[in-house]
């Protein structure tokens, strides 16, 4: 179609372009004939002969006869041919001129060129005009007739219409190739695309179109496609994420459940069975039923809110302030075992050591709680550290000593002069962050003895705009080669002390869950003088 076209294209040119060439030359061809008609040109090839005894005068032709480029025809005064000269001498190119022409008729026609042709077919612009013949003593009015062939513009012509011939058989040639290899190239990228779709058929998904020319069609084409399959893919990912989830879940659960239930099975079986033979033995039997159904039903919590951080639901994020966390968590702390000590410790205020005071609204402040029972004093503490996550390793805490003891938590207000730098106000979710801090209380009264105390710090790290909250304890600590796996679901360094701690393995796993859901970080490193340090940090509430 487009050869097709280009060769219409030409057609047309070439015959609106030789009509417009051949009317120019016939114009040039008319202006010197004109030219020559205007001028005494019979001189050339004529001789003014005069007769001696009359005085006429007549023109008669030289000899030898001189070549030229035209033709010149003489008429007498009665309008009769007296002779015709000039040419290349060849009969057969000699133009048939009219057999008469008066003066009268010359007069009037002079300046209109006309066409006259050759026996041979070849064609002549001639033009008219009077001349006047002058003697000695008399003169003469002659029509004259200038001819001048068109040879040369036919030869012109038939050499242009070659060339323009011979040019446009060429262009429609390398049109022709050209428009082949286009399409070809156009199909080739095209054939790219139709290999991705294939493969994508396949289930090769990772598949893209490549060399991507934006401004062409195909290139937006490619661009459009891979953004189509850019977004299936994250589909697939998403679904195969949410499978992979369900999988977890139900193979935890149904692994994890196992163990409490086959215990309270086998206690039923044993009473069915009348192996319990003495009160005591029943009661026993019934305080393990217990323990096992408790740790079964906190299995059960767990892997719930392990489910509900994996859907990804939407949180409402808020302004938090740790040191409220801290101080609520210490609160719960103390209810749920009245025996262990307790310290809060804000570091974001200058100068100040060992259990501080914490700001808070007066109906919290009001809470009074027994007095903890006189523990012996552990090792001094050392100034708390402002930074935090930078320095997460032993070297930062080296420094530390333990906190003497302290009967009760004081939460009155700081003393005056003592301005905090960055309040440790975080954005975050308050809910999940106080679960956050519970799991490490828990996980900390897991592992370490009865009436060993906990702190609770709260900080800043201003260079990396976080807040953070650590929950420090003096228990047997966590090797370092398995602190990277304690955040893994169900994982336990010991699982024969599954039933003795009461753990289910789930409780840092809902911590990192959440810590990541809140944009956070969450470390572990020891405590110096044993024990592990857990640590939180979320973005500062004025870090954006």
């Amino acid at each position: 179609m487009t050869v097709g076209v280009l060769a219409v294209g030409l057609l047309a040119a070439g015959i609106g372009s030789m009509q417009v060439l051949r009317t120019m030359l016939h114009s040039n061809v008319d202006s010197s004939v004109l030219q020559l008609t205007g001028t005494d040109v019979y001189e050339t090839l004529y001789d003014v002969v005069e007769d001696d005894a009359s005085g006429a005068v007549s023109l008669q032709t030289k000899t030898p006869e001189p070549r030229t480029d035209y033709v010149v025809a003489i008429y007498d005064t009665d309008g009769t041919l007296q002779a015709i000269a000039g040419g290349d001498q060849d009969a057969a190119d000699e133009p048939v001129v009219p057999t008469s022409l008066t003066v009268e008729d010359a007069f009037l026609s002079q300046g209109h060129p006309f066409t006259i042709t050759a026996p041979g077919g070849s064609g002549y612009r001639a033009a008219v005009s009077t001349i006047q013949v002058d003697g000695s003593s008399s003169s003469t009015l002659y029509a004259q007739l200038v001819a001048q062939p068109l040879t040369d513009v036919d030869s012109f012509m038939t050499t242009y219409i070659g060339v323009f011939t011979t040019m446009t058989i060429l262009t429609i040639i390398v049109g022709a190739l050209g428009t082949r290899w286009l399409i070809t190239l156009a199909f080739r990228r095209l054939t790219q695309v139709e290999d991705v779709a294939t493969a994508i058929a396949d289930g090769d998904f990772s598949q893209r179109a490549t060399d991507i020319e934006p401004r062409t069609e195909v290139g937006r084409l490619k661009i459009a496609i891979n953004t189509m399959l850019d977004r299936v893919d994250e589909s697939f990912s998403e679904r195969d994420a949410t499978v992979e989830k369900m999988r977890r879940f139900i193979g935890d659960a149904s692994h994890e459940l196992r163990t409490p239930l086959v215990s309270v099975r086998g206690y039923a079986e044993l009473y069915r069975m009348g192996a319990m033979q003495t009160p005591e033995d029943t009661a026993r039997a019934m305080e393990r039923i217990e323990k096992e159904a408790k740790r079964m039903s906190s299995l059960v919590e767990d892997l719930l809110s392990l489910a509900r951080l994996d859907e990804r639901r939407q949180l409402e994020i808020v302004d938090v302030d740790l040191r409220n966390i801290a101080r609520d968590a210490a609160l719960d702390l103390r209810a749920a075992d009245p025996s262990r000590q307790v310290a809060v410790n804000d570091t974001t205020f200058e100068a100040l050591t060992g259990p501080i005071t914490i700001g808070s609204d007066p109906a919290r402040a009001a809470a009074q709680l027994p007095p903890a029972p006189e523990q012996p004093a552990a090792p001094p503490a050392a100034a708390p550290t402002t930074g935090l996550l930078g320095v997460l390793g032993v070297g930062a805490r080296g420094a530390r000593r333990r906190k003497p003891a302290a009967p009760a938590i004081d939460f009155s207000r700081p003393a005056p002069g003592k301005p905090v730098d960055v309040p440790p106000i975080v954005r975050g979710a308050e809910e999940p962050i106080q679960q956050v801090v519970a799991n490490l209380l828990g996980n900390a009264r897991r592992y370490s003895e009865a009436g060993a105390p906990i702190e609770i710090e709260v900080g800043v790290d201003v260079a990396r705009q976080m807040g953070w909250i650590a929950v420090v304890d003096h228990g047997e600590g966590i090797p370092a080669e398995i602190r990277e796996k304690i955040f893994e679901r169900f994982w336990r360094a010991d699982t024969s002390r599954t039933r003795e701690t009461g753990g289910s393995g789930l409780g840092l796993a809902i911590v990192a869950s959440i810590v990541d859901r809140l944009h956070g970080a969450v470390s572990v490193f020891e405590t110096p003088g044993g024990g592990s340090t857990f640590q939180v940090a979320f973005p500062l509430a004025d870090a954006g």
